[in-house]
């Protein structure tokens, strides 16, 4: 197990103009000699998004580290503050773009507890399945993506072979294959079109055996286990110090996953398991990723074989808009469905936190109301942010070769760290 380096406070590097770093870096040893400073960045040094690392190396070997983050800088969160409760579920989606259902969900979620508003089981089990495939979507990414830039080119196509039909799968419930804005406040955005239940379950059938494949391509590749088994090792106790949740606390041997510990959806009416690693190095993260794949694909399976018939959406014109063929016909329906689009609907004053367990960890949303149909402040607690501090941890004493798959094994997306 690798024990972590003493923690220090954050500095900036004298001459630099750049912004703060974040709070954990570390720091190479005054005693040592012919210690070179380098730039790593702020270009991708891995396909995660735009980070820099200012990195002190003694020879090969990695001595100190300072993450720079703010190259990515969107603003979602103060921009929805000018949106309505109803336009702002399209800006979520874009601060994690990998993992986009997930958070179109985490947020819905937020709203409809200071509405307490109660959807439809059809809704709950149809955002659960679609979480699933976006984690399989999610994973495919990062398998594919770090295997490339370790130089394992093959299985990046593989990856990517399973992850279109994901796409195939979103673009048919929603028209589009990302950020498809399907999850609303109330339930769904549209029923579920017919044929989606045979075309799932053909997909989850697929994936355990596409599993394989990438596990025969690479568990016996001698370059893959030397460039991924025990790299960037973390323990559970570091983990744990750290804030870290999801494949990368699991990995160093934590059990804790949201959809057993606080089953939210329907995730208490499902049976899976939650897989845990052993020394949290670079493989392991690998392998929880792998292994999270089959599981999820197992949970779909299921939710098509149980899924609740009824309402997509709870019939509220509050808070959701008349069916598209009732606005030609009725002139009530076309007030309502403008209203809806354009001013919105007002939620209650309070505050409410929604967690969920995203492929990347515990994804968050705090949302607080004024009473008026625009946010008076959302903020994501996004799992990118806090997994990005374990980089100084990771890569104390690791060969600066090993430096990108450090990074693509804690697999951040950039735009949900800088938000």
């Amino acid at each position: 197990m690798a024990v972590a380096p003493e923690r220090t406070e954050a500095t900036i590097y004298d001459g630099s103009r750049i912004p703060s770093p974040v709070p954990t870096m570390l720091k190479p040893d005054p005693g040592l000699e012919d210690v070179l400073t380098v730039n790593f960045g702020p270009n991708h040094p891995s396909t995660h998004g735009v980070l820099r690392l200012i990195v002190d190396l003694h020879g090969e070997h990695v001595v100190g580290l300072a993450a720079v983050i703010g190259y990515l800088h969107t603003g979602f969160e103060k921009t929805m503050e000018q949106k309505t409760w109803w336009k702002g579920v399209t800006y979520p989606a874009r601060v994690d773009y990998v993992s986009f259902q997930y958070n179109e969900l985490v947020y819905v979620l937020a709203v409809e507890k200071l509405l307490q508003l109660q959807v439809p089981r059809k809704a709950t089990w149809m955002r659960m399945a679609l979480g699933e495939l976006v984690r399989i979507h999610s994973h495919l990414v990062y398998l594919g993506t770090s295997a490339l830039e370790i130089g394992a080119i093959s299985i990046f196509w593989y990856c990517f072979r399973e992850r279109d039909l994901v796409l195939d799968l979103f673009e048919m419930v929603a028209g589009t294959r990302m950020h498809t804005r399907y999850f609303q406040v109330g339930g769904l955005a549209e029923d579920i079109p017919v044929g989606f239940y045979d075309e799932a379950r053909k997909f989850c059938e697929r994936m355990p055996k596409a599993v394989d494949e990438y596990e025969a391509i690479l568990n016996t590749n001698k370059i893959w286990l030397e460039r991924t088994v025990g790299v960037g090792a973390l323990s559970a106790e570091d983990a744990i110090a750290l804030g870290q949740t999801g494949p990368n606390l699991r990995a160093s041997g934590v059990d804790w996953d949201l959809r057993k510990r606080e089953p939210y959806l329907a995730y208490d009416q499902v049976e899976f398991d939650v897989v845990v690693g052993t020394y949290g190095d670079v493989f392991d993260r690998y392998a929880i990723r792998l292994n999270e794949i089959r599981e999820s694909a197992r949970i779909v399976e299921q939710i098509m074989d149980l899924m609740p018939a009824g309402d997509y959406r709870v019939q509220d014109k509050k808070v959701t808009p008349p069916p598209r063929a009732r606005i030609d016909e009725s002139m009530e329906a076309l007030i309502h469905h403008f209203k809806i689009f354009t001013e919105g609907f007002k939620v209650p004053e309070g505050e409410a936190y929604c967690a969920v367990e995203s492929p990347r960890g515990e994804l968050g949303c705090y949302i607080v109301s004024d009473g008026s149909s625009n946010p008076y402040r959302m903020h994501i607690r996004g799992p990118s942010f806090v997994n990005l501090q374990t980089l100084p941890h990771l890569m104390h004493d690791a060969l600066i070769a090993d430096a990108v798959a450090i990074i693509s094994s804690v697999d951040p997306i950039l735009g949900e760290v800088d938000r």
